[in-house]
């Protein structure tokens, strides 16, 4: 019962002049007594601790009257005799006043004045007008009119007026009230209703830095009609319990409204904004640099002069004179500085026009060394650390017209910042790692595509937004022989460092497992191997995330215009052909990579030249901006009316498809397909015959010399020797000869069998075994792959320099 002392003091009271002296207690509730005076002490001759926490009906020798008990439980006041318990074992007779004393709660506490019963007549009214004007409480009454009819000695001592001046100005309290439109709601509500109101106000004295805050009980006062013929109004001071109930409203909703994303600026500008007016008229928020880039700041506290950027500033004003400092400059605050002193202490810092150090500081930010006229008479400055690392700081002040910041303000002050600079940390920990995961992503995709002409190429890798972290998607676009082209994008899983590594590690296994020539759907079936491995491998007890991802494998021929693809759980791919139609390819939907032991299918389908195919990861589709279906008619819609270049149609579809923060990556890969024309081919189906080699040999000798490449005749003559004596060896039916002038000239023996050649170190003696190695020797690159027939083997020499 901390809130009553201002109501009751527990003091002696002033003895009448007929020497009785007035006895009073303040009874809570739930009828227990929090307060005792001396007063009642020598009419009871109980002591304070004696009386205080017994239940006041216990000192009570008899039930009280009927018309006490429909007082009491109506909270209306009540006087009247009643028989008390005296300390010595006797009774006395006492003339008792219960005053109810409202907080704004549901509950009702009262004040109760006692005095030693009197069979003088009059007594009572005597009695009733004393206690009115000496009670410890301030008390008026006010008459039909709303005008102050009597103000008791503590109402005047709380207004500091006498009642002579209140009563000439009309009121009491409402004079110097900034809610007098409340209190006079009230009284009004009183005399219409005839019931009882609650209502609170506020008041300053002209020497208190803070208002006080009051609970009013307003009561009618009845004739015999039933009619009110005044209201009796009861303050009771609530102003620690009040602002103590503000400061944690205020630092709940703190915990709500900062630190709803993971970005520093955006933390700083909620912490700007979310305690003004209530806590402050202006507030900037300073960090220093290293925060705003991410970096690990110098633990412990700063010391010296502080360079720092504002990040953030709020003010209640339309115009800031405090707001020297323009968003995103740098700030300089010399040692002496109340926010470089916050700094070096660690605590917050109280200070004003009457501080030395905020009249130098403010006169050298103006310039000309004297104060500047602001208005602002308290400011605290309250320092931004997390986790022992110094952040930045925060500027509260307040200008003439409000409260001035007092002592126990400077608690609020740390504690609201103090929960601001952990959202800041945090945010600039995520700053931290989502760069280092950017930058590992970008890294691990291809910087530059690998020359190829089978397809022009566009692709896109957009981050999602800061609040959901760097994902695992990637494309790729790598050459495989015979002039054809893999097309790859591929999702991992989750954000963050690990999905980033993942999508890394899945990449560098895709190119390895294209370079040796796997059909689509056997390429995803090995894929979906690592990704069980790594799985298994996850045994970080840090890092609980599942291994999963997506992957859409497609390879494109450019001599026979057929694309073949397969996808682990990815959305297909879309194809917009020269004659304006647009559709999904309807690929068999495989399962997600990382399940194991299912299959996956791939389907086939002839691709005409100029055809754009469009490959992306399901962050594309999926936005919260749009739902999948309008997404993919969206895609459509685009491709119906394509660009001529395909730069434009990726940002044309980014910009459509996606709302200004995504929430998932996004990977997008465009190619438009190009086929190589007949004079680029030459192919010939031979008979698997020894004395057919030199026939071969002279063939590809002539294109040669049509194609202008005679300087690669003698590199062309053995590897066609080696590699079509090899399929007459060692594989039965015909044999084809293919030869591809592209980028390279490609030389490429085709025969029914599956079994791949070799390469081995042939012993002094051996009578074969070498030929491979000289292929190998004289050729870029060579190799050999799986067809429907049987294996292709393959070898490449570059073109002679123009």
């Amino acid at each position: 019962m901390d809130d009553t002392r201002g109501v009751v003091s527990g003091e002696a009271w002033d003895t009448s002049p007929g020497g009785e002296r007035w006895a009073t207690a303040a009874v809570d509730a739930e009828g227990v007594i929090a307060r005792w005076s001396a007063g009642a002490e020598a009419l009871l001759g109980y002591r304070p601790a004696e009386a205080v926490g017994r239940a006041a009906g216990a000192l009570l020798s008899a039930d009280p009257p009927d018309s006490a008990r429909r007082a009491l439980a109506g909270g209306q006041p009540w006087s009247g005799r009643v028989t008390a318990h005296h300390r010595d074992g006797g009774r006395r007779e006492v003339e008792l006043l219960a005053f109810p004393l409202r907080t704004g709660e549901e509950s009702t506490r009262w004040l109760l004045a006692a005095a030693a019963a009197t069979p003088h007549p009059g007594h009572d009214e005597a009695m009733m007008r004393r206690a009115f004007t000496e009670s410890g409480v301030p008390i008026a009454i006010y008459g039909t009119d709303l005008r102050l009819l009597h103000a008791n000695e503590e109402l005047c001592r709380v207004i500091g007026r006498t009642e002579d001046d209140m009563r000439a100005r009309g009121t009491g309290f409402l004079p110097e009230s900034r809610t007098n439109a409340d209190v006079l709601r009230a009284l009004r509500k009183v005399l219409s209703t005839g019931e009882a109101v609650n209502a609170r106000t506020f008041h300053r004295a002209s020497a208190e830095k803070r208002d006080r805050a009051w609970a009013l009980s307003l009561a009618p006062l009845k004739d015999l009609a039933g009619r009110v013929t005044a209201i009796v109004l009861t303050g009771f001071e609530i102003s620690e319990e009040y602002w103590a109930r503000e400061g944690l409203a205020l630092l709940n909703e703190a915990g709500i409204r900062i630190g709803t994303t993971l970005d520093v600026t955006r933390t700083a500008q909620e912490l700007a904004g979310m305690p003004v007016p209530r806590f402050a008229d202006f507030i900037s928020v300073d960090l220093l640099d290293s925060v705003l880039r991410g970096d690990e700041p110098t633990p412990g506290p700063a010391s010296g002069e502080v360079l720092m950027r504002r990040v953030a500033h709020c003010a209640d004003a339309r115009e800031a004179p405090e707001a020297a400092t323009r968003i995103g400059e740098v700030a300089s605050y010399p040692e002496a500085s109340p926010p470089a002193r916050c700094l070096a202490t660690g605590r917050a810092v109280l200070t004003g026009p009457w501080d030395p150090d905020y009249r130098a500081w403010m006169g050298a930010r103006a310039g000309n060394g004297r104060l500047p006229d602001l208005g602002v008479h308290s400011l605290v400055a309250a320092p931004l650390v997390a986790r022992g690392n110094t952040l930045g700081v925060a500027l509260f002040s307040r200008r003439t017209h409000t409260t001035t910041f007092a002592e126990d303000d400077l608690t609020l002050a740390e504690q609201l910042v103090g929960r601001a600079a952990v959202s800041i940390d945090n945010a600039r920990r995520y700053t931290r790692e989502r760069g280092t995961a950017e930058t590992l992503q970008r890294s691990l995709l291809p910087r530059g595509l690998s020359p190829q002409s089978a397809v022009e190429v566009a692709t896109r890798y957009l981050p999602a937004d800061s609040q959901y972290g760097v994902g695992g998607d990637w494309f790729d676009v790598i050459p495989l022989s015979g002039s054809r082209v893999a097309l790859v994008v591929g999702d991992v899983v989750g954000h963050g460092i690990h999905a980033s590594a993942t999508m890394g590690r899945l990449r560098t296994a895709v190119r390895t497992l294209a370079d040796i020539d796997l059909p689509p759907d056997e390429l995803l079936t090995h894929l979906d191997d690592v990704v069980g491995r790594l799985a298994s491998e996850n045994t970080d007890p840090v890092s609980d995330e599942d291994i999963g991802a997506s992957c859409l494998y497609a390879v494109y021929d450019p001599v026979s215009r057929r694309l073949c693809a397969a996808r682990a759980g990815h959305p297909p791919p879309a194809l917009a052909t020269p004659d304006g139609t647009v559709s999904l390819l309807e690929l068999p939907g495989g399962p997600p990579l990382g399940l194991g032991d299912l299959p996956f299918e791939s389907a086939e389908f002839e691709i005409p030249e100029g055809s754009t195919l469009v490959l992306y990861t399901d962050g594309l589709i999926e936005d919260r901006a749009h739902d999948i279906t309008s997404s993919i008619d969206g895609l459509c819609e685009i491709l119906t009316h394509p660009s001529p270049s395909l730069e434009t149609t990726c940002d044309t579809v980014l910009r459509t498809l996606l709302s200004p923060r995504p929430e998932d990556d996004v990977a997008l890969l465009v190619a438009r397909t190009r086929a190589l024309d007949a004079g680029q081919v030459v192919t010939w189906n031979l008979p698997a015959e020894p004395a057919l080699v030199s026939d071969a040999r002279d063939r590809a000798i002539t294109q040669l010399a049509a194609w202008g490449l005679e300087e690669l005749t003698f590199t062309t003559e053995l590897v066609i020797s080696e590699l079509f004596t090899n399929a007459i060896l060692h594989a039965e039916g015909p044999v084809q000869l293919r030869l591809i002038r592209d980028r390279a000239l490609t030389c490429e023996v085709s025969d029914t069998s599956t079994t791949a050649p070799h390469l081995r170190r042939a012993r002094v003696y051996d009578e074969g075994g070498r030929g491979l190695l000289l292929v190998a020797q004289l050729t870029d690159r060579w190799g050999t792959r799986q067809i429907p027939s049987g294996k292709a083997i393959w070898a490449e020499m570059a073109l002679p320099a123009a």
